[in-house]
């Protein structure tokens, strides 16, 4: 354009088009100063934006703590370490990004912000980098080194978001379009426009930002993850019932459980009392089991949830049978039942609270299982005690049992308490009662003699009324010889409890005269 021979005209030509061009130029580069400012005003109002959020997860984990403080402190305390770290970086870059603005007229106008001068005052210095060129990296470096050990300090979080740390705010040597290594610090802010370096370190806080959204939002997954890990579950057996009987089928089925130890509620109560130990994130249950029978368990956990309260029905079931306290042992030949007596009787099913017996002469009594039975009327040989009850599930169970009837055994006469043969003194016999007994009989029964016939040798017998000598068996006495016998026969008694029962002949007493 410049060369050859031109004409006035043709020069003042070329003169217009380079100022043409170079006014062209002008305004793409305020154009462009403007784009950087744009850019740099919707960077700061990211970050404000950014700022509320993570400020926001600091505070519903601050709510998370005082809800299931075991759980969520250490959590808390590593964001907290996180939120320092990035707090004081983004208040030291906001430092530089105020320092090198006062170096500007206008801090709204970005077109006039073309000059490098002012951060590569601060950063470069003939040629060398300056004291707060170096304080710069080290504080990148304190950031990144200290957010990094943080997250790598929790095993949950997952490796790559450290890795992505270190990437993000990496110091190291950077190679430009021409393949020449640069130092990062040269490469990114020397003889850049005001305003392109004031929209880097914007930038520069944005990542902060992010990182730190990241990073919280990873420790948070992690302990969720951690939680939701399999080796927190447990295969638990449910049976539909908590006993079964011989014969039945087995019946219920398996869940997984998730243990956590940090997990507590704010209340539980079971069977209308609050329970407080809990062990391992376990409820640990104590009270009385209760009477023979099924029995319920029911309530309620109660977990604080921001500003609400979640609750979670309990409801379960559990069977109480008798605790075992002697051995059964039976002679198969002794089930008896005796006529003229009440013969007390102890029936039940194990495992049933409830059961009821029939037979003739059967009557309940008061307490479990108590019964009395009375088969004096019953001519036959047997009887049969028929004994049912339900189960928990309604299936209604029965047995039966025979029992032989049996007479009372035939009594023995007593004088003054002794039977058989024996001695006694005149006089004495003259003033005893005589008696009637059931040796090894092993109900308490209690007889009564109504009458008998006293035999002296030589003398007529003599019939008496109730159960003493009357004045002709007296007298008869005393015409006995010493040494003779006298013969107490045929003594008629009865049940004080059951005068009608026909008891069998009762044995006589021989009394021999010792004077």
């Amino acid at each position: 354009m410049a060369g050859g021979k031109l004409s006035p005209r043709q020069k003042m030509i070329n003169l217009m088009y380079l100022v043409f061009i170079a006014m062209m130029a002008l305004n793409m580069s305020k154009e462009v100063l403007s784009a950087f400012g744009l850019m740099n005003e919707k960077l700061a109002s990211a970050n404000a934006i950014a700022t509320e959020r993570n400020g926001a997860f600091m505070a519903g984990l601050a709510e998370k703590v005082t809800e299931q403080p075991e759980k969520y402190t250490p959590l808390k305390q590593k964001a907290d370490e996180i939120s320092s770290f990035s707090n004081e970086f983004n208040a030291y870059v906001e430092q530089i990004k105020t320092e090198i603005l006062e170096t500007a007229d206008d801090p709204t106008d970005y077109e006039t912000m073309d000059k490098p001068d002012a951060l590569d005052t601060k950063f470069f210095e003939g040629g060398k980098t300056t004291a707060a060129a170096t304080e710069f990296l080290s504080k990148i470096a304190t950031y990144r080194d200290g957010v990094v050990t943080a997250i790598r300090s929790v095993k949950e979080v997952d490796p790559q978001v450290a890795t992505d740390v270190e990437t993000t705010f990496s110091t190291e040597k950077v190679k430009d379009r021409a393949g020449v290594s640069k130092d990062w610090l040269n490469y990114n802010f020397e003889g850049f426009p005001l305003v392109a370096s004031l929209t880097k370190l914007t930038q520069m806080q944005a990542d902060v930002k992010t990182t730190e959204s990241k990073v919280l939002s990873a420790l948070l997954a992690g302990q969720q993850a951690s939680e939701l890990s399999f080796s927190n579950y447990e295969a638990i057996v449910v049976a539909d019932k908590t006993a079964f009987f011989s014969g039945e089928k087995f019946k219920g089925r398996i869940v997984l459980g998730r243990f956590d130890a940090t997990l507590k509620p704010t209340k539980v109560m079971v069977n209308g009392k609050e329970q407080t130990e809990v062990q391992n994130g376990q409820i640990m249950l104590d009270f009385p089991a209760g009477n023979v029978g099924e029995r319920d368990v029911k309530g309620e956990l109660e977990f604080k949830e921001g500003d609400s309260t979640v609750t979670i029905p309990i409801k379960s079931s559990y069977t109480v049978i008798p605790r075992p306290n002697s051995a059964v042992i039976s002679a198969d030949k002794m089930n008896v039942v005796y006529r003229g007596v009440n013969n007390p009787m102890t029936i039940s099913i194990p495992g049933v609270p409830n059961v009821s017996a029939s037979a003739p002469g059967i009557k309940k009594l008061s307490g479990a299982g108590k019964y009395v039975m009375n088969v004096t009327t019953v001519r036959a040989r047997e009887v049969n005690i028929k004994v049912s009850g339900k189960l928990a599930n309604g299936t209604v169970v029965s047995d039966s049992k025979k029992f032989r009837i049996k007479d009372i055994p035939r009594p023995v006469g007593t004088v003054r308490g002794e039977d058989g043969s024996i001695k006694m003194q005149r006089n004495a016999l003259e003033i005893s009662s005589i008696g009637a007994i059931l040796p090894d009989f092993d109900f308490d029964i209690k007889l009564k003699v109504t009458g008998f016939k006293f035999k002296v040798e030589g003398q007529p017998t003599v019939s008496v009324n109730g159960g003493r000598l009357n004045s002709k068996a007296k007298s008869a006495l005393r015409k006995a010889k010493r040494g003779s016998s006298v013969q107490i026969i045929d003594i008629k008694a009865q049940l004080t409890t059951n005068a009608g029962y026909k008891l069998k002949k009762i044995s006589p007493v021989i009394v021999e005269l010792t004077n």
